[in-house]
């Protein structure tokens, strides 16, 4: 089997898992799944999740990895059968990420914590197999991070809207990334996954710490910006916000979120 239909197979195979997962979650909302752990180190999704990490590129973090390093160098067999072994014998411990702040537009800065591949290429297993789940629970206002979702689609919506409302509100959760509780976030994951292997690996990546420069950061909150899990849990985490909008203020306007951007928008009466 060549490298195309390797490829193919593995993409295949991932979205067979996921659209089983999904309907499994959407025929029952409080279902709790509780046997993902050994899907996350299937040759299949590992090399799946090492294909999407490897085409978004991005810099190493603190053990001086690279994607050229692995490929050229290392070996990218070697690097996936290594993660599997580490998995399979409870072996896997992820690193601190590494501390790179980005400019913003208003001159400030932005943090960023860069894990290690090994890690990117565990998280992106996860998230593979459980971003399914909770698809099925999210709200149909929430347009950051999500498959089939974009920005534009929101925007769209946000002028569909416009027309009907008399005013905007444009929301920014300051810090948002930085301050998830991290006792909280775990409440709303239990809510769907009781797998205990996988709950642990969560917690991992959300006290893994930080690196800035030779100096270690514990991270008793947050989840950093530039893991590959964290647009996920960041989700999971405001899906709470969007349920209690729909369910109490939905009277008041349209909910449009993107990440920890909002935009509700309320038709007033002018006297």
């Amino acid at each position: 089997m060549n490298a195309i239909k390797i490829a193919n197979y593995t993409k295949v195979k991932a979205r067979e898992l996921q659209k089983t997962l999904y309907l499994c979650a959407k025929e029952n909302p409080k279902r709790k799944f509780h046997a993902l752990y050994d899907k996350i180190y299937r040759s299949d999704i590992l090399l799946e999740a090492w294909k999407r990490v490897k085409s978004n590129k991005g810099s190493g973090g603190i053990d001086g990895q690279d994607i050229d390093l692995i490929v050229h160098q290392y070996g990218e067999e070697k690097f996936l059968e290594g993660i599997q072994e580490a998995l399979k014998q409870k072996k896997y411990r992820p690193q601190p990420v590494r501390r790179t702040y980005i400019p913003k537009g208003d001159g400030k800065t932005r943090p960023l914590g860069i894990p290690t591949i090994k890690d990117r290429v565990v998280q992106m297993a996860t998230k593979i197999v459980i971003e399914p789940i909770f698809e099925s629970d999210f709200k149909d206002c929430s347009y950051g991070f999500r498959p089939k979702k974009n920005a534009h689609q929101a925007m769209a919506q946000i002028r569909k809207y416009s027309k009907k409302c008399w005013w905007v509100v444009d929301i920014d959760i300051k810090g948002y990334f930085d301050n998830i509780n991290h006792e909280k976030l775990m409440i709303l994951v239990e809510k769907r996954i009781n797998d205990r292997r996988v709950l642990k690996l969560i917690r991992k990546w959300l006290r893994a710490g930080v690196m800035e420069g030779d100096q270690f950061h514990e991270s008793e909150i947050g989840s950093p910006q530039g893991g590959v899990i964290s647009p996920l849990l960041s989700n999971i985490y405001l899906n709470y916000m969007d349920s209690l909008w729909e369910k109490y203020f939905s009277n008041h306007g349209h909910l449009i979120r993107y990440a920890d951007d909002c935009a509700p928008r309320r038709r007033v009466q002018v006297a």
